[in-house]
């Protein structure tokens, strides 16, 4: 990008960093509205198309070859599968995928790295400038998710990249990304209930925003869905002439004794999904001679390469506390996953009750797991073969999720699920977001905000002691004493569940748990949010 066309970015002087001055201006773009209609002027679909003509994207994002991926479940996950796939074929991608979980850079991946800082402030301030200047009271500023979009397309236009991967970020109709009107194959993970409030109350009508993103003619993938669901996608893809596949799940021997780089039975489902969009963006975009696809039973090395080093931050991850120093830091291990559903919170207990019984990390490999989404069975070795016992686990649950989710459906999933495999939490630990809504970047990690409202937090612990409650007697085990003292720093401490005032405090608890008692080992599922697992990264990695 030359001289002329970096944007100057804010004229006034501050002590703000030039990227948290970029921060504060994106931050200015956010709204609390969340639907595109046309009760609002700046909510209107159409305008995106000028946006487009101000940025002068309406030919790049023309003649860019496009993977578009809606869904309710699975999305980001198949999206990091099929750039992962396509890097090892040799191809430059990029991939445009949210929400954040640390920085707002992870939204943009050039060949699968998360976009240099110089490089996304250049860009950043190119758009946002020339946005300041073309619009006016017709065509406001662009809302928050809006223009990261268009962001995303001048990143990848600029880069040049051989495919644009585009996550869509809610809904398919009405969505930002949709301004694509001829991508090379779309692709609709497994549907489910969310985002009721502006999807619609039916499986058939989320079903209907998803299929928004079928264009005319151009091919599409599914996965198995309800009938309800598959009978909406299937009428929609008949009225625009699309070809619309079921991919069964991946056959695990095809990765030649390999594990998928993402963890979780329902990951083949969606590394299934994510083969078939590639082979197909191979074949329309003239590329088939490149790699040998025509042998049905095995896959191109580079699909299996692409699938087993594929990795995904804040989905089924585990990660040691890396601020306590030597082995204690195997005695703290938080298990990532934002789940934020009923089914995903089903999914992420079966996950969380294998992963911590074959998870005892060996101190010579541990360092090899720390940012790797998966878990390996070498873990679990350790001198001749045998288990070595490092103090008996202590399973705890820390939540927290958004008030528009119901956690009478969310909870019992997760607590029937675990304890179908024998997995009880001795502790549920309730705290609010440290992610406010209205401001973008690194929060200020306060101990404690007095002013902060904890009555969606007490409610969570109301609906879990009223679990515990009526599951009493299935459990034999009791809490353990380390847990029942000193539980002055909580707001609410109740016989199997506490209430924090802030994240950084009920971490401190934790740690303080575990550096006065040598014995203990807590292993901590964190879930309900994405912004809560984000959050806690920021708190345990180094």
């Amino acid at each position: 990008m030359s001289d002329q066309e970096v944007g100057k970015g804010s004229p006034k002087s501050s002590s703000l960093s030039p990227y948290e001055e970029a921060m504060e201006a994106l931050s200015s773009l956010i709204t609390r509205r969340t639907r595109a209609d046309a009760s609002n002027v700046g909510d209107q679909f159409d305008l995106l198309f000028d946006y487009l003509k101000m940025l002068d994207l309406e030919d790049p994002i023309a003649n860019m070859k496009v993977i578009h991926v809606a869904g309710t479940k699975g999305k980001g996950s198949t999206c990091t599968f099929t750039e992962s796939i396509l890097r090892n074929c040799g191809f430059r991608t990029g991939l445009f995928t949210s929400p954040h979980l640390i920085d707002i850079r992870e939204r943009f991946r050039l060949d699968g790295k998360e976009i240099c800082e110089e490089k996304f402030l250049a860009y950043f301030w190119w758009c946002y400038d020339r946005l300041k200047e073309k619009t006016d009271e017709n065509i406001p500023m662009p809302t928050y998710f809006r223009f990261l979009a268009l962001l995303g397309f001048k990143i990848f236009a600029a880069e040049q990249v051989d495919v644009a991967i585009l996550e869509v970020g809610l809904g398919g109709k009405y969505d930002a990304t949709n301004v694509v009107r001829a991508p090379v194959v779309c692709g609709i993970t497994s549907l489910g209930y969310d985002h009721m409030e502006i999807l619609g109350n039916t499986l058939g009508e989320i079903a209907g925003e998803k299929a928004g993103i079928f264009k005319n003619g151009i091919p599409a993938f599914t996965v198995p869905q309800p009938d309800e669901a598959m009978h909406v996608l299937e009428e929609k893809a008949s009225q625009l002439n699309v070809s619309l596949q079921v991919v069964t799940p991946l056959d695990a021997q095809l990765l030649n004794g390999l594990r998928l780089g993402l963890e979780g039975e329902h990951q083949y489902v969606n590394a299934a999904l994510a083969i078939s969009l590639c082979f197909t963006w191979l074949k329309r975009t003239g590329h088939v001679g490149d790699i040998y696809l025509e042998q049905t039973d095995k896959l191109p090395e580079q699909f299996i390469k692409g699938l087993t080093s594929a990795s995904l931050q804040g989905r089924a991850q585990i990660v040691p506390d890396q601020h306590l120093k030597g082995e204690r830091s195997n005695r703290l291990v938080f298990f990532l996953d934002g789940a934020h559903s009923p089914e995903s919170m089903e999914v992420c207990a079966r996950w969380f009750s294998l992963a911590i019984k074959e998870y005892n990390p060996d101190q010579t490999l541990f360092h090899q797991q720390l940012d790797n989404s998966k878990f390996s069975h070498e873990v679990v070795k350790t001198h001749n073969g045998e288990r070595v016992s490092q103090g008996k686990s202590t399973p705890i649950l820390l939540f927290n999720c958004l008030t528009v989710r119901d956690p009478q459906l969310l909870l019992p999933h997760l607590m029937k699920t675990c304890a179908d495999n024998g997995v009880y939490f001795k502790k549920a630990l309730f705290v609010p977001s440290l992610s406010v809504f209205n401001k973008v970047g690194p929060q200020a990690f306060t101990l404690s905000d007095p002013k902060v409202d904890l009555s969606w937090q007490f409610n969570l612990q109301r609906v879990w002691e009223n679990l515990m409650q009526s599951s009493k007697g299935k459990n034999t085990d009791i809490v353990s004493e380390e847990l029942k003292d000193d539980m002055e720093t909580s707001a609410s401490n109740c016989e199997h569940s506490a209430v924090f005032p802030s994240l950084p405090l009920a971490i401190k608890w934790l740690r303080d748990r575990v550096q006065q008692n040598q014995s203990l080992r807590l292993q901590v599922l964190v879930t309900g949010s994405l912004h809560l697992v984000g959050d806690v990264l920021n708190l345990v990695k180094k």
